[in-house]
């Protein structure tokens, strides 16, 4: 993986961002007025979890990676100002995580986001 020519979006900062520890090279890669739709169990499609910004992305990036459990970016396709990838996550009671996301470019920073995630139960 590498930066996507035209769009300047770092897929390799989007992987260290997600195996990390810590929300903040992720979060480098969201535009100010970023918005992120959360699809899963508890918000379905007809009413999603919608955050306004990087402050309310920060917030919810930095509770998921204060749990203890791993991620691993799987896959990741860039197409000019378009992005999609594949997130597996791993709670240490063996309870794993999948998310896709579609993702709009703007200067090569995420402006929209709609992720949908499902997990065991």
């Amino acid at each position: 993986m590498g930066t996507a020519a035209g769009s300047a979006f770092d897929t390799e900062t989007l992987r260290r961002g997600i195996e990390g520890h810590t929300s903040a090279a992720l979060l480098s890669l969201y535009a100010e007025d970023a918005e992120l739709r959360v699809v899963d169990r508890n918000t379905q499609p007809s009413r999603p979890k919608v955050l306004h910004g990087r402050d309310e992305i920060a917030e919810m990036l930095d509770d998921v990676y204060s749990r203890d459990m791993s991620h691993q970016l799987e896959d990741c396709v860039v197409q000019g100002d378009r992005a999609a990838f594949s997130e597996s996550c791993e709670y240490p009671d063996g309870v794993r995580v999948l998310a896709e996301s579609m993702v709009t470019l703007r200067d090569g920073k995420i402006v929209e986001q709609t992720m949908i995630q499902a997990w065991d139960e």
